[in-house]
């Protein structure tokens, strides 16, 4: 359930395809990945949520860490494996039972995703389920990763518009301290800036716009999305506009981070809408 091609008019507008393999085998982020059980990083190794104590093993090979040796992004996309219970020719829903010894050494609450991907004419909706099982709730912190560009147009002339929101102050490591600054939203070009910034929602659903060149690219934040991390290393031609359940660290901090109950279910929806413009 990764989102490996997005075109408009044969036209590719996802970022990082091209690197699929490669990823594949580093634990690395391309298209569309699902972040999961947390989205970006862990302070730590260790975290403790709901009474249960988890040690992560930094050589897994179930885990993928950033420079500074965090927990990056939960269990890398290749070795998520959802098994289709539905397809048809503009969407398909697959399941993952997360319920194996392996997946609960990382994340020990026994549950059941559902994700559904329909595609029409303007874009690509993406629709994430959790059931909780009997035994106990389960902590909420995944999110999406879509890298986009523009095509054919330089980074520097890309037009970006974010919504007003309270931005995370984040450490040195990408971590946030808890503080909170007010954010009155970007609307402009690209240019040289350098964006790896977490930001708190203020109203849902909230859009994030791309466009240049004749394209617009929006990301809408439909449902269950009460966070936000905005990507844009100045040195790359890509983008990306990131759906959170919870901010960063939040099963260390326990900051935003919500519980589904015993046999519970919890949805988000974001939507990424693709046109072209006079």
């Amino acid at each position: 359930m990764l989102g490996a091609s997005l075109r408009l008019q044969g036209v590719e507008i996802l970022r990082r395809v091209d690197e699929l393999k490669a990823a594949a085998v580093k634990g690395g982020t391309v298209g569309i990945p699902f972040l999961y059980p947390w989205a970006n990083r862990l302070a730590g190794l260790r975290y403790r949520v709901l009474g249960k104590s988890v040690a992560l093993d930094p050589n897994s090979p179930l885990l993928h860490f950033d420079g500074n040796g965090l927990p990056m992004h939960g269990v890398p996309w290749a070795h998520l494996s959802w098994d289709v219970v539905g397809a048809q020719e503009d969407s398909v829903t697959a399941e993952l039972d997360w319920s194996s010894p392996a997946q609960l050494s990382v994340f020990p609450f026994r549950h059941l995703l559902t994700m559904k991907a329909s595609l029409r004419a303007d874009g690509l909706t993406i629709e994430t389920g959790l059931l909780a099982g009997d035994d106990g709730p389960v902590p909420v912190s995944f999110g999406f990763h879509p890298y986009v560009g523009v095509p054919d147009l330089a980074r520097a002339q890309w037009q970006l518009e974010l919504p007003a929101m309270r931005k995370l102050v984040l450490d040195q490591r990408g971590i946030p301290t808890g503080g909170r600054q007010i954010f009155g939203g970007f609307s402009g070009p690209l240019g040289d800036h350098d964006f790896d910034d977490g930001f708190e929602l203020l109203d849902e659903p909230a859009t994030f716009t791309l466009s240049g060149g004749g394209y617009r690219i929006a990301v809408e934040l439909l449902e269950g999305f009460p966070n936000a991390q905005v990507y844009a290393p100045n040195d790359k031609a890509l983008i990306a506009l990131e759906p959170m359940t919870a901010p960063a660290n939040a099963l260390i901090s326990g900051k935003g981070l919500r519980f589904v109950e015993p046999g519970g279910q919890f949805r988000a929806v974001f939507r990424i809408l693709v046109a072209t413009q006079d």
